[in-house]
């Protein structure tokens, strides 16, 4: 329970210093002291009064605020933990596999932190899992093993209340908590970022469902929860050469198991800069390639769905993969891709190999449908280690898939091609491509630096002087 009944009350404290004089109300709540100051000793008196008064009355006290029931807000009577789970509950059916995986994720930290006492009869990681994978996952909660449904019943015991949120301590504790990882380093200042907007959309809620009479996140300036910053810039560092990206995809190519549907793969990202989720869910009817007599060799690609990656506990389905639309577009829009002539007799090849038609998926796995993402990770990581130098390995150089891709739209901007087609052909909105790649764009430096120089010399003073 929350309440109790065992309540003291002390003296008011009165402090004198030098420039103000300080009256501090102390009283007992279940053996746990709270205190609350004033600054005149009639308003302390007061709040004192209705304290005992309340007490007289035989009215419980909140454990989580040292108030009495009727001076707190109905947070008092509901806890964190069911609130919490309420609030996934409500979200599930209007988010994405990835967003529900997020909102667990966030959540998780909060609600240990938000807890009597740590579960310390449970291994840690065991408690996160349990939280993450089931009590804040609609689809799994009601199918938690014995042993995790345990350990969800004592995290529900001993959740605190909801006015938890009313106290400066428990917030401030619970916002460190949802930005530092298990080893007490901060977590990443994007991940700081999207906790923080999944507990601002609970408060809202909680708010609207007049749980909390405000919203606790800290607010103006200051209020970050991290002192990290971060930029979208990508790093110039990961992007590859035209050299470096041959021979990591000739060694793709030649690899015994699954070699060549790679190769196609990863050309897609390298050539046609669409996003990995993208690239696996392209139909060969949406590949519109010239026949293979034509003169012109250029094909396009009309992207317009795209299959993340999420888990199969975080979808509908049950799938591992969800068909989702394109990235920051309206459902059903379309993307076209220009599909220059090497990637045009790369995706020929592929499609008269596979004995692909339209209907089928471009990109397969082995037994058929979407094409793993843990296939195309490791395939990846160990092309680099083959194929890259030891020094290079340890760098950003192609670390990521994702690198192909930004790759190909920093060539594409070094080639001149306008910003604005080159954000269309990505799925990009203007700002954020240029926020993106503006630091890697060096293709006119030869020009500028010439510029540069035509522009105001100064005279030679030396030459003046013969």
């Amino acid at each position: 329970m929350d309440t109790t009944y065992d309540v003291k009350f002390w003296k008011t404290a009165v402090y004198e210093g030098k420039t103000k004089t300080t009256y501090t109300v102390r009283w007992l709540v279940a053996r746990e002291e709270w205190r609350k100051p004033f600054a005149k000793a009639g308003l302390a008196e007061s709040f004192r009064a209705g304290l005992v008064s309340a007490a007289s009355k035989g009215e419980a006290f909140s454990r989580s605020t040292g108030l009495p029931v009727s001076h707190t807000s109905r947070a008092v009577s509901v806890k964190w933990y069911d609130f919490a789970t309420q609030f996934v509950d409500q979200l599930w059916t209007r988010t994405s596999g990835n967003n529900r995986k997020n909102v667990a994720k966030a959540l998780t930290p909060v609600t240990i932190a938000l807890l009597r006492s740590q579960p310390t009869m449970f291994d840690g990681v065991d408690v996160r899992r349990a939280l993450r994978e089931y009590a804040f996952n609609t689809r799994q909660r009601e199918q938690a093993p014995p042993e995790v449904a345990v350990i969800l019943r004592w995290v529900q015991r001993n959740s605190l209340a909801m006015a938890a949120w009313e106290d400066e301590g428990a917030v401030e504790a619970a916002l460190r908590a949802a930005m530092t990882k298990l080893d007490g380093t901060p977590v990443a200042a994007s991940t700081a970022r999207r906790n923080k907007r999944v507990l601002n959309v609970l408060f809202e809620h909680a708010l609207k469902k007049k749980v909390l009479k405000e919203n606790p996140l800290p607010k103006g300036k200051g209020a970050s929860t991290t002192a990290t910053k971060t930029s979208s810039a990508v790093d110039k560092r990961s992007l590859l050469n035209a050299d470096q990206a041959g021979k990591l995809l000739g060694w793709i190519y030649v690899r015994p198991r699954g070699g060549r549907r790679l190769h196609t793969f990863f050309a897609a990202m390298y050539y046609a800069g669409a996003r990995p989720e993208e690239v696996v869910a392209i139909d060969v009817g949406d590949v519109r390639l010239p026949d293979a007599d034509a003169d012109d060799q250029w094909g396009e690609l009309l992207l317009h769905t795209a299959h993340p990656e999420v888990g199969k506990q975080w979808t509908d389905t049950g799938e591992v993969r969800e068909q989702r639309g394109l990235k920051g577009r309206a459902a059903d829009d379309t993307r076209t891709v220009p599909c220059r002539p090497a990637l045009t007799r790369i995706l020929r090849a592929h499609i008269e190999e596979e004995g692909l038609k339209p209907g089928d998926l471009l990109m397969q796995g082995e037994k058929g449908g979407d094409l793993a993402g843990s296939v195309i990770r490791r395939a990846w990581r160990r092309a680099r280690k083959e194929v890259l130098t030891p020094y290079e390995f340890g760098t950003p150089l192609g670390r990521r898939v994702y690198d192909l891709r930004h790759t190909c739209l920093t060539n594409w901007l070094n080639a001149g091609v306008p910003p604005a087609t080159v954000a269309e052909w990505a799925g990009n909105s203007v700002p954020v491509l240029l926020s993106t790649y503006a630091r890697c764009v060096d293709g006119q430096l030869h020009d500028l630096k010439r510029r540069i120089e035509q522009a105001g010399e100064l005279p030679d003073p030396v030459a003046g002087r013969a």
